[in-house]
């Protein structure tokens, strides 16, 4: 779907095993940035994705090749997965975080690390990063037109988000949580402060995630802020289950956390107990607004 003038979103629907015979459909977008002679793609999605990324370009008139430059938001599964498939197939150059790349040219040791139920079936294999990326660079997409990195950790380390002041369109990747999804962060301290980022970002007409329909106008700024009011939502629900003495042990806890969230029970999993477990690191801040006022400072 054309999102804007050069932007363009690509919709991947996959299957996530969460546990042994569980199964949850989920989606992930990738997006497409068209100049005069080039495509830069943002995520690569999952395994396989590379069929239906090409078919869309092709049905908009462009060709595969065209993809000059794929920027990685974050090495989790469903960013990375189908990578190797494109660059191999179109032989483009390759950009992320320094944070991020240890885990995307080494996706045995990401799963080592963090051993998410069906990562093989998400992920192609590793790939070789050509560009690393700080705060504040710019990325060119051709044209004369760039991308600013933005330093987003928080969801996962090496998180960057994207503007693209062409269009001023504000590419957040997965580190904007949404109401009645499942909460997926490892530092909540960060996740705050990188949210306070992306409001504090002036003029963006559209915010694209990865897991959220296009938002645009001044709601994308309703996005962020709901998605800061989430954190304080899951932060206290853990806190109340902790107090309550209900949750034994860190699963137990996190168990009940998914009932009070009104969250499926099939979305407990190894990932959504780190969330709750990065939320106790804080349990002696009942309000985390102390911390997103400390962020703004």
């Amino acid at each position: 779907m054309q999102v804007t003038e050069h932007v363009h979103a690509v919709k991947i629907p996959f299957v996530l095993e969460v546990a042994p015979g569980k199964r949850l459909n989920r989606f992930v977008y990738v997006y497409l940035i068209y100049e005069d002679n080039s495509i830069c793609l943002i995520d690569c999605g999952v395994a396989g994705s590379k069929e239906v990324i090409f078919d869309y370009i092709i049905k908009t008139g462009r060709s595969p090749e065209e993809i000059a430059t794929a920027v990685i938001t974050h090495a989790h599964p469903d960013h990375i997965g189908g990578g190797p498939g494109i660059q191999k197939a179109v032989n483009c150059k390759t950009a992320a975080h320094i944070e991020a790349v240890r885990w995307i040219e080494d996706t045995e040791l990401q799963f080592n690390e963090r051993p998410v139920p069906g990562f093989h079936e998400l992920v192609e294999g590793p790939f070789k990063i050509n560009f690393l990326l700080y705060d504040e660079d710019r990325v060119e997409t051709g044209g004369g037109k760039s991308l600013t990195v933005i330093y987003t950790p928080g969801h996962s380390k090496g998180h960057i988000s994207l503007f693209y002041e062409a269009d001023n369109v504000l590419f957040s990747g997965d580190c904007v949580p949404l109401p009645g999804e499942i909460p997926i962060y490892e530092d909540v301290f960060s996740s705050i402060k990188s949210l306070v980022t992306l409001q504090n970002i002036k003029g963006m007409a559209v915010l694209l995630s990865s897991w959220d329909e296009p938002r645009y106008g001044d709601s994308g700024y309703e996005v962020l802020k709901k998605g800061l009011a989430c954190f304080q939502e899951i932060h206290s629900a853990v806190l109340n289950e902790r107090i309550s003495s209900r949750g034994s042990d860190a699963n137990s806890l996190a168990l009940y956390v998914i009932k009070t969230l009104g969250l499926p029970e099939i979305a407990m999993n190894p990932v959504f107990l780190k969330t709750v477990e990065a939320h106790l690191q804080l349990s002696r801040y009942p309000n985390l607004f102390e911390i997103r006022d400390a962020a703004l400072r």
